[in-house]
């Protein structure tokens, strides 16, 4: 499926004021010339909603773990001690080291990590995931959709961490070994003030989202009488 098809499936089933998604993958060139980001690099990807690509590498990410998650670069020695002890997001940096270490990363092989809003992009060639800004009512709709032909009990999952480890890591990972699993995401608190409020980040690895768009049109985001009701409030 093209793109364009894809959208004006995404349109037809979540309605026309859905956001549309992101696009993320790695590429040698960037495309597009994004000037440093302090702190988190979320904020950043502001611009990718609003329809200008952005194109993260190790100079662009200003965040120590930011660039870890995206494989730019290793463990800062510091991160550990700042999760637990400053952020207390874990108990013990020893935990901190041990989440880590769970995700299975490994280093970028690229020098990009590029965000594009799926209207801007020419073809889904190069992409890792598919990350959408979702309502509870557009959450409800993807979660039933990434469940529609599974019955697996982890189809869809949530892992605490940070906004970038389960967008970008947890995707990046899953999709290299051609895994199912997509992810609710971005409830880490110092990601929360770039994301609406009444959003959360759903992410779909792009060796799910193939499988997934062909069975779009014959799930319930079509001709549902229960989500045509979900939609409409949506569309409200």
């Amino acid at each position: 499926m093209d793109i364009k098809t894809f959208i004006q499936n995404y349109r037809e089933a979540f309605g026309s004021l859905a956001p549309l998604p992101l696009l993320f993958g790695y590429s040698d060139q960037p495309v597009a010339q994004t000037e440093k980001i302090g702190g988190c690099f979320f904020k950043g990807l502001l611009k990718a909603r609003e329809g200008q690509p952005v194109s993260l590498s190790a100079e662009v990410i200003g965040c120590g773990g930011g660039k870890l998650y995206t494989g730019f670069s290793d463990m800062p020695e510091r991160v550990p001690g700042f999760v637990s002890l400053k952020e207390k997001y874990k108990k013990t940096p020893q935990m901190v080291v041990d989440y880590i270490n769970s995700l299975g990363m490994e280093r970028a092989k690229k020098s990009y990590l590029n965000f594009i809003r799926a209207d801007q992009a020419e073809s889904f060639e190069g992409t890792e995931g598919v990350l959408f800004y979702a309502t509870p009512d557009m959450l409800s709709g993807l979660c039933g959709w990434a469940f529609f032909d599974s019955n697996e009990p982890d189809a869809v999952v949530s892992e605490f961490g940070s906004g970038c480890s389960t967008v970008v890591s947890m995707t990046v990972v899953e999709n290299a070994r051609q895994g199912h699993r997509c992810f609710i995401g971005l409830m880490d608190p110092s990601v929360r003030p770039w994301v609406g409020k009444n959003e959360l980040g759903f992410t779909i690895p792009f060796s799910r989202f193939t499988r997934m768009m062909e069975t779009m049109k014959d799930c319930f985001l079509f001709d549902s009488h229960a989500w045509n009701k979900v939609k409409a409030r949506m569309e409200e």
